[in-house]
């Protein structure tokens, strides 16, 4: 039976309860992190704290563990479950309330609801490698501080059910003309043979994957750059890729129903991609798996 952790607790998952009046169940007032776990390691563990800790103090609410503590629990969490490639999912929301308000409860009355659960990290079929995914485009209908790891998902869920009842796989968001990410994931552009990646700024989520891949293109002399992409690059570009914490990197070969690139490669994983995706996964084996 799958064990979660719950404010200092680890319980069977059906024995595990949050109050009704949480501000997380009633708001989305919360924040949350998954981190990749191979072979019982964590990926970049403090990066992930940092990340959840830039979340935190985007939504005034302070950290009720240290960085040691929440180490210990994700390492606690890693060794408890069944899987050794797993996927850890960390939340934190507000807690509980006397009473319905949409403002905070004083600071003396905050008890923060922390969980931790965890999944078997089920990596992308080779089908999707080898074939690469379909996605479509929309507006990016969500708030302005995509930079929070929130749990306030809602626009997100409406953004990937359009791309799952269309067929797709991912959604590619555009804000004023400007390309920044998918529903739930990195997107990158190329075009002659150059890597562009969106500006980490508040319309996207700062990806750990997204560093990833940069660090690799750098490691290997793929020449990128970082900047604003705008729908018409999105649409000419000779690859399209999607990258994730659970889906890695895969290759968009159709965007709202056209091939993505031209000549011998249109509508199929590009040469670039095939090369990051194969650095990717050397890295994960050397590295990844053993800290």
């Amino acid at each position: 039976m799958s064990i979660v952790y719950l404010n200092g607790q680890w319980l069977p998952m059906d024995a595990a309860q949050v109050s009704i009046m949480d501000r997380g169940f009633l708001f989305g007032d919360g924040v949350y992190e998954v981190i990749p776990v191979y072979s019982r390691r964590p990926f970049r563990l403090a990066q992930h704290l940092a990340r959840l800790q830039q979340s935190l103090t985007g939504i005034q609410l302070s950290n009720p563990h240290s960085e040691a503590e929440w180490t210990d629990i994700a390492m606690q969490m890693a060794a408890r479950a069944d899987a050794p490639d797993q996927s850890i999912y960390m939340q934190v929301t507000r807690g509980p309330m006397a009473v319905r308000n949409h403002a905070f409860p004083p600071e003396t009355e905050i008890r923060p609801t922390v969980v931790l659960m965890s999944d078997p990290l089920l990596t992308p079929p080779q089908s999707q490698v080898d074939h690469g995914i379909a996605a479509l485009t929309a507006a990016d209908i969500r708030w302005l501080r995509c930079d929070l790891k929130v749990t306030s998902l809602l626009a997100n869920c409406l953004l990937r059910q359009q791309a799952v009842a269309a067929g797709c796989a991912e959604a590619l968001l555009f804000r004023d003309g400007v390309l920044s990410e998918g529903s739930a994931s990195s997107i990158f552009v190329v075009q002659n043979g150059e890597l562009l990646a969106p500006i980490k700024d508040h319309r996207m989520l700062p990806g750990i994957t997204y560093d990833v891949i940069l660090e690799l293109a750098e490691r290997h002399g793929l020449p990128f750059a970082v900047r604003d992409i705008s729908e018409a690059e999105t649409r000419a570009a000779d690859e399209l890729w999607m990258a994730s914490t659970t889906r890695e990197v895969l290759a968009i070969v159709e965007l709202d129903g056209r091939k993505v690139g031209a000549g011998a490669t249109a509508g199929r994983p590009g040469p670039i991609f095939r090369a990051m995706y194969a650095w990717y996964q050397d890295y994960k084996n050397t590295v990844m798996r053993h800290g």
